[in-house]
């Protein structure tokens, strides 16, 4: 079983665990019970500043920008379409989607690059100097996965809304959404606070660290988000896989059930919970939040890509094609989905069915490298397909 932790991330979206609810209002986590599920002495001090301050600040170089570029459009457009049009005029700047790393708003404004998570902590650093309030929003799409070797990611979305309802007229309140995705009448959004934006970026900067198996980072991002918003649950969930992940499953379990105390139905806590209890030898206990799980989520994600990987190691490819065409039949935005059955086509001599999954691989990349990596093997199919 892999282990699920929070957000790298933004396939599409970005890098954030969103975990649901329960129908009931649960308990709440009192701040003071948090260090009882911290253990800092084993691990070794962050490599990295984690400080609240930087998430939002704004350095000399982002405020000639507001001095400069966005005052000038003040007069015309409003506060509100002032910076919105600055950000969007690509005569200057051009800003791009990279749902592998979370950055601060300076780190954003400077690479010009970022996801979701990052691009909505920029504009409200920016619209706080402007003294133009903002509220932020969690966003569902629906399910949304991705992968990066054995930890699964559950990703999730955010946006904001500049300015009020009893604004002037060219500063009324304006939702701002910095993802790619054009079909936005399923979504549902939710209000959220500052504290709990603060916690996904840190939960997000966890979940890189982690993937990148730098426990002692990925640790303290986790401990911060957790303090700094004690009710947002997808840090539990990290910590607990990186508790597991850095073998100390007693820890694992005491933070995973704290979150499931609140969260009792969380399909994301109980898979990890699941598993941290067998490898105590909690084979009874295990068994039996398995078997709930399985109520909560008959076909969990990555169930059929999992049949279809098992396919291609036995060269199976007919079959390995069926699994992996029902993954992309339920998960169209996975690029991974589609490089595999991409692949399983070209194992079968289907070379145009390739090629068109392959594109569509590239289309739904991440980022600019992943794009890369597969209009490569695209421009090689192509020549072979020529031939």
């Amino acid at each position: 079983m892999k282990q699920v932790a929070g957000p790298l991330i933004c396939l599409h979206l970005c890098l954030l665990l969103l975990l649901a609810g329960c129908a009931s209002e649960p308990p709440s986590v009192a701040p003071e019970s948090l260090p009882s599920l911290f253990d800092d002495a084993v691990f070794a001090a962050p490599t990295e500043r984690i400080d609240v301050a930087d998430i939002f600040a704004v350095d000399a170089e982002m405020q000639d920008f507001l001095d400069h570029d966005v005052s000038r459009r003040v007069l015309v457009d409003g506060h509100v379409m002032a910076l919105v049009n600055a950000l969007n005029d690509k005569e200057h700047r051009k800003f791009t989607y990279d749902s592998v790393q979370t950055r601060n708003a300076a780190g954003v404004f400077h690479q010009h690059s970022g996801n979701c998570l990052s691009y909505t902590i920029m504009a409200a650093a920016f619209a706080k100097q402007l003294q133009i309030p903002v509220q932020f929003h969690s966003v569902s799409y629906g399910e949304v996965w991705d992968r990066n070797d054995s930890i699964d990611f559950l990703i999730g979305h955010v946006n904001l809304t500049m300015g009020t309802h009893k604004g002037a007229a060219k500063d009324r309140a304006k939702v701002i959404d910095f993802g790619i995705f054009e079909d936005t009448r399923s979504e549902m959004s939710e209000d959220i606070g500052e504290d709990i934006v603060v916690a996904m970026y840190m939960n997000n900067r966890a979940a890189e660290a982690l993937a990148k198996n730098k426990l002692d980072d990925a640790y303290w991002w986790a401990r911060a988000a957790m303090v700094n918003a004690p009710a947002f649950i997808g840090a539990y969930n990290t910590l607990g896989v990186i508790y597991s992940r850095h073998h100390n499953l007693v820890d694992a379990e005491r933070v995973l059930s704290r979150a499931l105390q609140r969260e009792p139905d969380n399909a994301l806590v109980l898979a990890n919970q699941i598993q941290t209890l067998a490898n105590l030898g909690r084979v009874a206990e295990s068994e039996q939040l398995q078997r709930r799980l399985t109520q909560i989520q008959p076909i969990p994600p990555f169930y059929f890509f999992n049949r279809g990987m098992a396919a291609m190691k036995t060269h199976d490819y007919k079959t390995a094609k069926i699994e992996f065409t029902k993954e992309v039949n339920r998960a169209s935005y996975n690029h991974q989905f589609h490089f595999w059955l991409a692949l399983a086509n070209f194992q079968l001599g289907n070379l145009y069915e390739s090629r068109t999954q392959l594109k569509v691989a590239m289309d739904n990349s991440p980022n600019s490298q992943q794009h890369d990596l597969y209009a490569v093997k695209l421009e090689k199919l192509n020549e072979l397909s020529s031939r």
